[in-house]
């Protein structure tokens, strides 16, 4: 699910600028993590031992106002030595430290077990319903 500093952002974005709103920078960068359970409120839980790394990744644009898909994929993460079973994945603003975004369950576990890699091909992101 997406990160409360992350729906707090965009809610606020909706009050007045005299009650506390303010507009919400644009993410500079966005990074997947690797986790083998679900990431938690925070999105620290559960990384992956095989590789802690976080690969860039850009989303194409937004499609009829409603949704985001993955524009360019990050690069494929390699397991540098552990045998594990792959089954969410976290999303941030930097490589390291950033701003938490969200998490998702992948479609289907994926065994990884050391030397083999793995790549996230597929990711988008909706805002629904919409007003007709």
């Amino acid at each position: 699910g997406l990160a409360p500093s992350l729906v707090s952002g965009w809610l606020n974005t909706l009050r007045t600028t005299g009650n506390g709103g303010a507009a919400y920078s644009a993410v500079a960068g966005t990074f997947i993590q690797l986790h083998t359970g679900d990431p938690g409120a925070a999105g620290t839980s559960n990384v992956s031992v095989g590789s802690t790394t976080r690969n860039s990744f850009i989303f194409s644009s937004s499609s009829s106002g409603s949704a985001l898909s993955l524009g360019t994929p990050p690069s494929a993460w390699t397991n540098g030595g552990t045998s594990e079973t792959l089954t969410h994945i976290s999303v941030w603003t930097a490589s390291t430290a950033g701003t938490f975004l969200g998490s998702v369950a992948l479609t289907a576990s994926k065994a990884w077990a050391s030397a083999d890699t793995y790549t996230q091909l597929t990711l988008s992101a909706a805002l629904t319903p919409q007003s007709a």
